[in-house]
């Protein structure tokens, strides 16, 4: 499936075929177009070129359509992510991390009306901000030291210190502590120790082993559930109430679990909580967008792919006749 509205995307198929050794090769047998604009007339000289070129065919060509907004693959999934429509009553800066990961713990958010909801990477952008969120990452302690770099720090503390909320999730979390240790190296130099945001009395210590778990619990009234995955233990200080696996002082939240924003009834207690009790959440449930949009997908899909073709290849498996690409064919 080659992405369009990055540009390239026949280069791309091309290449990737090519580069790849033969008996990879034989088991791409076509193509998708994907976010296509405009009039598939004006694209068709294209398909019929990386046709003839790979000897593949191209089994359709999916439109571009804003409304259909899935669960993100990786960080390049990220730009342009949509606004809420409407009058934006708060402003959610979401710092985009060069190791961002589990970067659906926001999505949840995208639905509710009157929230814009928008990713930075530099000071400016979290100056008029309602709420900035740290999110989980790969990489704390490196992506720690990123933020410090650019300013984003003393943006965040500054935003603290006026008393705006602050939301960290897992190593955004652990960033908004005192202290940070890596003793056995989990992420890079062994004995390592940085100091945190200091914005919640909270110290960590990563392990070799890996916590995974799938918590439930209340917070702020609700049920509230998610999913832990990561390498870090957590201390609380006297200074912090627990908070969903974290620690909460006035508006500054750090939560250990991802995926708590898409339970609906803790999503909208939450934005009470930091936006005002009077703040207007929406009624549709996110699990029902979601089940919405898989829907669109499927629809444009049926429309705009040979589906029979795909559930051949399903069941059978690529052609045994396929093209070998130079160099991949060893030339």
């Amino acid at each position: 499936v080659g992405d369009i509205d990055r540009g390239g995307v026949f280069a791309a198929m091309h290449g990737t075929v090519a580069l790849l050794e033969a008996a990879d090769q034989r088991l791409i047998a076509g193509f998708v177009v994907n976010k296509f604009r405009g009039d598939q007339v004006l694209l068709q000289p294209g398909l019929d070129s990386i046709e003839k070129l790979t000897g593949r065919p191209v089994y359709g060509v999916l439109p571009w359509r804003p409304d259909v907004w899935l669960d993100s693959e990786d960080a390049l999934d990220l730009e342009g992510r949509r606004a809420a429509s409407g009058t934006t009553a708060l402003k959610i800066a979401v710092i985009r991390l060069p190791r961002i990961s589990n970067f659906t713990d926001v999505d949840a958010l995208g639905i509710e009306p009157g929230l814009d909801v928008v990713f930075a990477t530099d000071p400016k952008a979290l100056s008029d901000a309602d709420v900035i969120v740290l999110p989980g990452t790969r990489a704390t302690i490196s992506d720690l030291a990123w933020l410090r770099s650019r300013g984003l720090d003393r943006a965040v503390l500054a935003h603290a210190s006026a008393g705006k909320p602050v939301l960290g999730i897992c190593g955004g979390f652990q960033m908004l502590g005192r202290s940070i240790a890596d003793p056995a190296g989990v992420e890079g130099v062994a004995g390592a120790c940085v100091e945190g945001l200091g914005l919640l009395d909270v110290h960590t210590a990563f392990e070799h082993d890996k916590v995974l778990r799938l918590p439930v619990g209340l917070a702020l009234g609700q049920s509230a559930s998610g999913y832990e995955i990561h390498h870090g233990r957590i201390s609380l200080g006297d200074g912090v109430e627990e908070f969903l696996g974290g620690a909460r002082s006035g508006a500054v939240f750090g939560t250990m679990w991802h995926g708590s924003l898409e339970g609906d009834d803790f999503r909208r207690a939450w934005l009470r909580e930091v936006a005002g009790p009077d703040f207007a959440t929406g009624t549709v449930g996110f699990g029902t967008l979601r089940e919405r949009r898989m829907d669109l997908l499927a629809d444009l899909i049926e429309a705009n792919v040979d589906v029979d073709a795909l559930l051949d290849l399903i069941a059978n498996g690529a052609p045994a006749d396929l093209a070998i690409l130079p160099p991949g064919d060893g030339r």
